[in-house]
């Protein structure tokens, strides 16, 4: 099971994850990202992400092509980023992500 927040902030969208990302969750959030406008900063907060697949690697590899910035609070989710290499988002927006 996968919960997907939006928050949209000024020129900043928070995607929150939270559960699994995996299959075709990880494919259906990557055709909700594509159906709307990019957003100058995307910011994804995967720190209540519990396991992430080949799939979800993929799909976080793209959001991390297309721009996004990742938050990850936890360890697993922090460990995918490292990982992944995907770039992480300065303090300012974890704070944004924590209010949600």
């Amino acid at each position: 099971m996968l919960r997907v927040e939006f928050q949209d902030v000024g020129n900043t969208v928070t995607m929150r994850l939270e559960g699994r990302f995996v299959g075709a969750f990880a494919k259906d959030t990557r055709d909700l990202v594509t159906r709307c406008k990019i957003p100058l900063r995307l910011v994804v907060n995967l720190s209540e992400v519990t396991f992430v697949d080949v799939v979800g690697e993929e799909v976080l590899s793209w959001l991390a092509r297309i721009g996004g910035e990742f938050v990850a609070e936890n360890c697993y989710p922090l460990h995918v980023c490292e990982r992944l290499n995907l770039p992480m988002a300065r303090k300012r927006a974890a704070a944004l992500s924590q209010a949600m």
